[in-house]
């Protein structure tokens, strides 16, 4: 494990644990039943954390969608869907509290080609440049900011071009040397050291946001396999994500655009589908397409506005397929009858409906049952401190802090190492940031809050670990903190290195040549 050794209870039948209907401790990005189906609008993690651009304080939130996304397929490609609306959701102020977004970023994709009369639907030759005459299939966006208090109202911030997946020596700028034969290059810790198209596809939008949506290597870290197979943990683990890469929308958003940075704000976000009319005998029928159908779990054609997954979203065109805000909490917590109906509803609900699974987590008990030895006492009830995290499931972000620490490639990268006191635990690692409008872990000092998640969520978070440390832990109290551990699955950091500037994910695998699983590539 991370620091001490976690053992199975010898007498405990390993029988039992394969009836256990669902309960894992990480995210193994196939949080509910149906939204399997359907990779396009399946949300892998959601990210948020504060950053200084020059001056300016900015929030940095990300959306990952395509779980397991597979370098270098064709002849078709992993691409965003044009008919999914893709939305990250900011609550502010009193809408924090009651699971309510105060402003929606909305992503929307067209995709064109440049030429239809060939089987090569990505690649004409090598793309020297991100939407040059090699790249035929090119995606374009618009974002766009929708302010609930107002009205609904509408704001067109800009569009962005989508690079080029890394199939390798049609995307060579990607990769070591510019070699489409070698795997990808590493993150880097400035702007001028971005490869070409990761450069390229960053753009500037009104009021002083930055965007960027696109391939990216999936930066989330753990050994799914080993807690599938019977808890049976390896040492060391196995990366599950580890050679995979996923689709990315990153944006960065002045904190003038919220109210400023003297607050929290929460970050979740959802993905919906278009509703389909059919016209028959001059009658309109409205009903979804078998995909909505299928994922909504309902097949009725009520229009009512309603948050329990029943109605639609603001313009009446969606229905809500899929959501995420922290990680774990619906693959981790909630209970199978109710996965499927999390990801429709939204966090307005949280309270009345999923609270029970923060405040008496069936995983601490699975934990004392199978892992703990000894078992640790109360951990398993009246989690009031577990269900502050999750309830509503929004990602909470203290604004009024300093910069978030990054992670780039460890504390010894040659060229890009983790920022000073970066820890991948977090508030368990020593790695802490001071509020200014809450008093935070007084234990530790005024103003003590996590440096990490669950404070914000960065890229390299390691929140399987720190899920486990927190459920073993008592924070209750704030000036009496519990700390056990720390314990985790003995993953401790990304196979990739991760960028230190925007987009910050790290750079997608080369199609080519990558391992998988925390396995290296073979040497080309």
């Amino acid at each position: 494990m991370s620091s001490r050794l976690m053992r199975i209870k010898r007498g405990v039948s390993l029988a039992l644990m394969a009836l256990m209907p669902g309960s894992v401790f990480a995210s193994s990005h196939q949080d509910a039943p149906l939204i399997v189906f359907d990779p396009a609008a399946n949300t892998t993690d959601v990210y948020a954390f504060v950053d200084m651009d020059g001056q300016e304080k900015s929030l940095v939130v990300a959306l990952g969608v395509y779980p397991f996304e597979e370098p270098g397929v064709g002849p078709n490609k992993w691409n965003f869907d044009d008919n999914i609306l893709y939305q990250i959701h900011i609550a502010t102020g009193d809408d924090l509290r009651r699971g309510r977004a105060t402003f929606s970023y909305q992503f929307q994709f067209n995709t064109r080609f440049k030429n239809r009369n060939t089987i090569l639907q990505s690649y004409l030759g090598v793309v020297q440049n991100v939407d040059d005459a090699n790249q035929n299939l090119t995606q374009t966006y618009r974002v766009t900011k929708v302010e609930h208090r107002r009205g609904n109202r509408r704001t067109f911030l800009g569009r962005g071009i989508v690079p080029p997946n890394n199939q390798g020596n049609a995307t060579p700028f990607y990769n070591q040397g510019d070699n489409g034969e070698n795997p990808a290059k590493d993150g880097v810790a400035s702007e001028a050291q971005l490869d070409r198209y990761t450069a390229q596809s960053i753009f500037e939008l009104r009021r002083g946001y930055k965007v960027f949506a696109g391939q990216r290597d999936d930066g989330f870290f753990g050994d799914i396999q080993a807690i599938f197979d019977l808890l049976t943990l390896r040492n060391p683990g196995q990366d599950a994500q580890g050679g995979f890469n996923l689709h990315l929308m990153a944006l960065e958003i002045p904190v003038s655009e919220l109210g400023g940075d003297q607050q929290i704000v929460g970050v979740y976000a959802t993905t919906s589908r278009q509703r389909v009319k059919v016209i028959r005998d001059d009658k309109v029928r409205v009903i979804r397409d078998d995909k909505v159908r299928l994922l909504s779990g309902n097949d009725n054609d009520d229009d009512d506005d309603d948050d329990r997954g029943r109605g639609r979203d603001d313009d009446g065109n969606f229905v809500q397929v899929g959501r995420q805000g922290n990680p774990l909490f619906n693959e981790g917590l909630v209970a199978i009858r109710d996965k499927d109906r999390y990801s429709r509803t939204r966090p307005t609900v949280d309270n009345e409906i999923f609270r029970q699974y923060a405040m008496r987590p069936e995983l601490a008990t699975l934990l004392n049952l199978l892992v703990f030895e000894p078992d640790l006492p109360g951990i398993d009830m009246n989690r009031g401190d577990i269900a502050a995290i999750f309830i509503p499931d929004l990602i909470k972000v203290d604004l009024s802090t300093g910069a978030a620490r990054l992670a780039g490639g460890g504390p010894s990268h040659p060229t890009n190492p983790d920022d000073p006191g970066f820890s991948r635990l977090s508030i368990f690692g020593g790695d802490v940031l001071i509020s200014q409008v809450q008093p935070g872990f007084t234990q530790l000092g005024p103003g003590v809050i996590p440096g990490g998640w669950p404070n914000g969520r960065r890229f390299g978070d390691d929140v399987v670990d720190i899920a486990v440390t927190a459920l073993a832990s008592d924070l209750r109290n704030p000036a009496a903190l519990i700390i056990r551990g720390p314990f985790g699955d003995n993953v401790n950091q990304n196979d990739m290195v991760f960028n230190k500037v925007f987009p910050y994910e790290s750079t997608p695998q080369n199609g080519r040549i990558h391992g998988h699983h925390g396995f290296p590539p073979p040497t080309p």
